[in-house]
């Protein structure tokens, strides 16, 4: 309809913030599951991992971690797909605002998925560690929601980190 009333002119102007819309739109079920079981094996594989090397004795059975003193799993809103959402929609705001190439808005964008999937990873390590050395109650609760602000902050910064080191490449016209 843009293109119809307004020309291309307007539409060239306004591609950014038509597609932004996309962002709006709720995932169908079918894709949420698709997505949001393997982002639960990869978190709880890797906070498995973590708590190994930091030497907490620890072991998975699918998405369940389960340690000597309790036992953690990791369910579809520890998936870290919402997080995972909400940092591909930043990614493209700050790749639209601050990149000029648009290479280096795609990029922005494709380094926000690997980004808020080992965040939300860390995440999980995070909650593992809290409930070995302080207890099962850390792994719920304010803790357990602090992390995920926390974490979520720490995927921000690396964002930005990201999107300054991308500033600072030629632009390779």
């Amino acid at each position: 309809l843009v293109w119809l009333i307004l020309g291309t002119a307007f539409l060239r102007e306004l591609t950014f913030p038509l597609a932004f819309l996309v962002f709006m739109v709720p995932l169908p079920a079918i894709v949420m599951n698709a997505v949001a079981f393997p982002l639960q094996l990869f978190a709880a594989q890797s906070a498995t991992f973590c708590m190994q090397v930091g030497g907490i004795p620890v072991l998975r059975e699918g998405n369940t971690i389960v340690l000597t003193n309790t036992t953690l799993e990791v369910v579809e809103a520890c998936s870290g797909i919402r997080s995972l959402q909400a940092l591909l929609a930043l990614g493209a705001v700050y790749g639209y605002f601050t990149q000029k190439p648009v290479w280096k808005r795609w990029a922005l964008l494709f380094l926000s998925i690997p980004i808020a999937i080992a965040a939300n990873a860390l995440r999980v390590a995070g909650t593992g560690f809290l409930a070995h050395f302080i207890g099962a109650e850390a792994a719920q609760g304010f803790y357990h929601t602090f992390a995920g602000w926390m974490v979520f902050a720490v995927a921000f910064v690396l964002l930005l980190g990201a999107g300054t080191l991308l500033g600072r490449l030629p632009d390779g016209r």
